[in-house]
């Protein structure tokens, strides 16, 4: 009995991961195919949460490499100075931001997607930040600042083909027209800039809360004493 038990996880655990390495190689398909590619990433479950999340680690690890292991001359940050957590924060901070106000947004106006999808569709988004900027690392440090073009050019294109394809991602999502997408985009950018909004302001009120209820324990332990 316990044989059979070790022979069905084991047989569980090889499907989980075929299921990863298939919904990971369809990230290739959506890039080049982003209207098809993130109709059915959603529609006929050809994501996965998994996936989503390892092309997310990929792309915060791209970053921190980038800052890290970039040639000088393409580099503006002192590694030394830079604080890890930080720059971690710049891209999980908007990512999370981002899927909530276009959710939040697009469910008052009959959007399709759920949170879950808004999230799976920027994931995958990621992907040629992440296939472009690994090399891009490498390569800038074998090359002069003369062929400089070559690396900025690709930097580039990396950052506006994640923007082409999480646009596409969220029309595919939605079910939304190209003017409802761009539209309701520009909604979700005003929402971020309201969360965030609320968000400062409310933790503002708590550390001046906390602030005043530590003098306020100072003086009494003053005049206590």
């Amino acid at each position: 009995m316990n044989y059979i038990t070790r022979k069905i996880k084991k047989l569980g655990k090889k499907e989980t991961y075929i299921r990863f390495l298939d919904t990971l190689k369809y990230s290739l398909y959506v890039i080049f195919h982003p209207a098809d590619g993130m109709w059915d990433l959603i529609h006929a479950k050809r994501g996965s949460y998994s996936a989503s999340n390892f092309i997310v680690i990929m792309a915060l690890f791209a970053h921190i490499w980038q800052l890290r292991f970039t040639n000088f001359m393409f580099n503006n940050h002192n590694w030394e100075n830079v604080n890890i957590f930080k720059e971690i924060a710049t891209i999980l901070l908007p990512l999370a931001i981002f899927c909530i106000c276009n959710w939040g947004v697009t469910t008052l106006f009959d959007g399709k997607g759920h949170l879950g999808d808004v999230y799976k569709g920027t994931a995958y988004a990621f992907t040629p930040y992440v296939i472009i900027q690994i090399p891009l690392i490498i390569i800038s440090n074998f090359i002069t600042l003369d062929e400089g073009t070559f690396y900025y050019v690709f930097s580039n294109i990396s950052l506006i083909w994640t923007g082409m394809l999480i646009f596409m991602a969220m029309m595919m999502i939605h079910q939304y027209s190209f003017g409802k997408t761009i539209l309701f985009t520009i909604f979700t950018l005003f929402g971020m800039l309201v969360f965030i909004f609320i968000m400062l302001l409310f933790f503002s009120m708590i550390s001046q809360g906390v602030a005043y209820f530590v003098s306020l324990g100072r003086e009494i332990m003053f005049r206590l004493n």
